[in-house]
């Protein structure tokens, strides 16, 4: 049995059937270009796969050494990889900047930082384990751009080059170069993606016949992204290579054509879903932030549940009875969370504190929850099991804590103050869960209508508005 062979072994055993079926024959069939930073949301909807069962399975076949898992900082704005990293722990707070946006950005875990995957060099060697290998639009294309970019295929990929790209050359390390250009009466930027440079062309004004001068150097230290005003006509532009490695500069035409390629986006796997995985935290546990480390999200679902009365339950009916069921109970959660593609990121006594992508995915959790809890206790014939369960949406900071990835912030205190609130049966929700547009297509589905109240909360300055869902 090869090694690549006994690690898809291990694989079908921890691992959606189809979806390690799937991957076999992405790793045996499919040309290098698919192989370099996979997309998985995009895999599994070409497959007709479930997002979450694909997800685990790139995420064991990671953990088996069959891809390499990577988290790139990505600019918002044109979708480009600002850093590419093996671990989060390697992202900092600080501002990115892209030079060919010519703007800086605080990362969040929302969309700037998606999670791809690679095909490990051990199992097969592609292309872009070599990126010196690749031509300059196929390094664009798999080493440069994000898997949230819908980059055209090839035919079509060289006609957009055609209407967008002046001039292009390959510059060895320590080289110079001459390109002779005609400059259109339009903005015009020289960008290369290996050092992240940018120079500016703002032509404008009346056409020229005199041949005009421009020298752009590349250096190991990104320069500031300069600007130059040229008049239509002309251009000789010097280009120098002061690296140690070779550079793909070249001439684009910022105009529609290329605003309309980096317009065009694909859902991805951003950090913040796959931090909400549970099969993430299970497999990655404590190795995922550094202990001084606080990266943002904007927006997160926060989902706390308790058992009503459970010091009683133990006095009713025994330790050893009760325990049996508090864990019965532990374990469907958990199995609700998962399947909505939420996360457990920890449980304190009988209470569960659990994270989701978005608010519908957590109230789709709170309403199979309850279900749950009424079928247990139709089960038992007695109402022992009464679940509470409280939610709230908003911004935070994903933090390690007690050796565990971990969040913090008012979000997270407010939505553990809404589900005291709560009693047997009934949901409470904030506002921000309640409005959103997919949360209240889902209530409307079930025919609940939310009861407004006002509350004051423990550590909240003014009262808020809580919603309980009967």
């Amino acid at each position: 049995m090869s090694e690549a062979e006994a690690r898809f072994s291990v694989l079908r055993q921890s691992a959606d059937a189809a979806a390690v079926a799937a991957i076999e024959r992405l790793v045996r069939e499919a040309p290098d270009r698919a192989l370099s930073r996979v997309n998985v949301l995009d895999f599994a909807a070409s497959h007709g796969l479930d997002e979450e069962r694909a997800i685990a399975a790139f995420l064991h076949a990671a953990r088996l050494g069959v891809f390499d898992l990577a988290w790139n900082v990505l600019c918002p704005g044109c979708g480009g990889v600002l850093e590419s990293n093996a671990t989060l722990k390697s992202v900092h707070k600080e501002a990115y900047s892209c030079a060919l946006c010519a703007a800086g950005y605080e990362p969040d875990l929302d969309e700037m930082v998606e999670v791809a995957f690679t095909m490990n060099p051990r199992v097969r060697r592609i292309a872009a384990h070599d990126p010196d290998s690749l031509s300059i639009w196929e390094y664009q294309r798999q080493i440069f751009w994000s898997s949230g970019i819908e980059l055209p295929e090839d035919e079509a990929f060289d006609r957009l080059l055609q209407d967008i790209v002046i001039d292009s050359i390959e510059l060895p390390a320590g080289e110079k170069a001459v390109l002779s250009l005609q400059l259109p009466a339009q903005f015009v930027i020289v960008f290369e993606p290996i050092t992240h440079a940018a120079h500016f062309l703002d032509v404008k004004g009346e056409p020229t016949r005199e041949r005009q001068s421009l020298s752009v150097v590349f250096n190991k230290i990104q320069a500031p992204t300069g600007t130059s005003t040229m008049r239509p006509g002309p251009l000789r532009l010097t280009l120098e290579n002061r690296t140690d490695a070779r550079v793909l500069p070249a001439v684009y035409i910022a105009g529609d054509a290329m605003h309309h390629i980096l317009g065009k986006r694909k859902k991805f796997l951003t950090a913040k879903r796959l931090l909400t995985n549970q099969t993430f935290r299970d497999i990655y546990r404590t190795d995922t932030l550094d202990l001084d480390q606080r990266l943002k999200i904007t927006s997160l679902t926060f989902l706390f549940t308790d058992l009503k009365g459970s010091t009683e339950l133990y006095e009713r009916v025994g330790d050893l009875v009760a325990y049996d069921m508090v864990r019965e109970h532990f374990g469907v959660l958990q199995e609700v969370v998962a399947a909505e593609a939420g996360a457990v990121v920890k449980t304190i006594g009988d209470a569960v504190m659990a994270t989701f992508p978005t608010p519908d995915r957590a109230l789709a959790a709170a309403l199979r929850m309850r279900e749950a809890m009424r079928k247990l206790n139709a089960e038992s014939g007695r109402d022992d099991l009464l679940l509470k369960i409280g939610m709230h949406e908003g911004p935070c900071l994903a933090v390690t804590l007690n050796d565990r990835l971990d969040y913090f912030g008012q979000t997270v205190n407010i939505a553990a103050r809404v589900q005291g609130l709560a009693v047997s049966r009934s949901i409470f929700a904030t506002e921000p869960v309640v409005e959103n547009t997919r949360a209240a297509h889902l209530l409307g589905e079930r025919g609940l209508t939310p009861v407004p109240q006002q509350h004051s909360l423990r550590g909240i300055a003014s009262e808020i508005t809580v919603y309980e869902i009967p």
